[in-house]
C-alpha cells in the first residue's frame, strides 16, 4: 500500500534518493551522461531538507511501507508570467518500478490541491520534449500550451509546457481519501 502524503523532513533523503535515481533513468541518453553520474544524493539531501524547511506544505510524497519514498513532487508560484497560469509543477518523479500504478496520478492530484488551497487558480509544468511523462501529463488533462528552449548541463534542450486553466475542476475530480 503506498501513501501520499506532505514531505516532511525526515522524507529529505528518500527524495533525494528518488530525485537521482530517476533523473538517471528517465534523463539517459537526452541530457549528459557525465552530469547524470555526478548527482549526488548528499547534495540533493542538503537542497530538499532546505526547501521542506523553506516552503513547507509545498512538496508531497509516496510511500510503500517497505521500500520508504519511491515517488515526490513539489509546486508552488509559476516561475514565468508571460503564460496565464499563477501555478507550477516544479517535480513529479516516480521510481520505474512504481510506475503505472496511479501513484503519479494520486500525486499531480494532490499537488493540485495544494495550489487550490493555497489560491492558485492554473497550473503549468514543463516536461522534456522527449520525455515518455509528456504522455502522461496529455492523460491528465494537460494541455500543450508552450515550447521553450532551456540549458541543462551545458545542452541544449526543448521544453513542452502542459497547462490546467481551472485547478477547482481538476481537484474537484480527485480522490476524496487524499491525506494532503
Amino acid at each position: 500500500m503506498v501513501t501520499i502524503r506532505t514531505a516532511k523532513t525526515m522524507d529529505a533523503a528518500g527524495i533525494a534518493r528518488v530525485h537521482v535515481d530517476t533523473w538517471r533513468t528517465t534523463y539517459a541518453g537526452m541530457l549528459p551522461d557525465r552530469p547524470l553520474l555526478d548527482l549526488s544524493q548528499q547534495r540533493q539531501l542538503r537542497s530538499w531538507l532546505a526547501l521542506i524547511r523553506a516552503e513547507p506544505g509545498r512538496q508531497i510524497v509516496a510511500i510503500d511501507g517497505t521500500a520508504g519514498v519511491v515517488a515526490f513532487g513539489s509546486c508552488g508560484r509559476a516561475r514565468r508570467s508571460q503564460l496565464p497560469y499563477d501555478g507550477e509543477v516544479f517535480t513529479l518523479y516516480v521510481l520505474p518500478d512504481y510506475q503505472g500504478q496511479g501513484i503519479g496520478r494520486r500525486l499531480l492530484a494532490g499537488l493540485f490541491g495544494v495550489l487550490a488551497k493555497e489560491g492558485f487558480r492554473s497550473a503549468l509544468v514543463w516536461v522534456l520534449a522527449g520525455n515518455p511523462a509528456r504522455f502522461f501529463y496529455r492523460f491528465m488533462g494537460g494541455s500543450w500550451v508552450a515550447v521553450r528552449e532551456e540549458s541543462l548541463f551545458g545542452t541544449r534542450v526543448e521544453e513542452h509546457g502542459y497547462g490546467w486553466l481551472d485547478l477547482g475542476a481538476v481537484t474537484a475530480k480527485s480522490d476524496p481519501g487524499s491525506t494532503i
